[in-house]
């Protein structure tokens, strides 16, 4: 499988994204290239530390909105990426 869905119950909003939180996506098998993370109503900024942590794993972050990053993580799933994504409620 390319995707696997994942619900945190640790997250509630993007204030509580964390190393902590993001760690379960780099346990991932196989591998996944890119995390997309639906902030919400709006995309809000992350610390950079936590996206260069993430990418020092191989894995590429993308920071959307809610709505743009479920369109985005099923584009990504339909070129067969293999991508995961967090998604907050907006």
């Amino acid at each position: 499988p390319h995707s696997v869905p994942l619900v945190s119950p640790q997250v509630g909003s993007y204030r509580d994204i964390s190393h902590e939180s993001l760690s379960l996506f780099r346990l991932l098998e196989p591998q996944i290239e890119i995390l997309v993370l639906g902030t919400g109503d709006r995309v809000e900024r992350l610390h950079p530390a936590m996206l260069k942590q993430m990418r020092e794993c191989g894995i590429a972050v993308e920071v959307q909105d809610t709505p743009n990053a479920c369109a985005t993580f099923n584009f990504l799933t339909s070129e067969k990426r293999v991508a995961a994504a967090g998604l907050i409620p907006p």
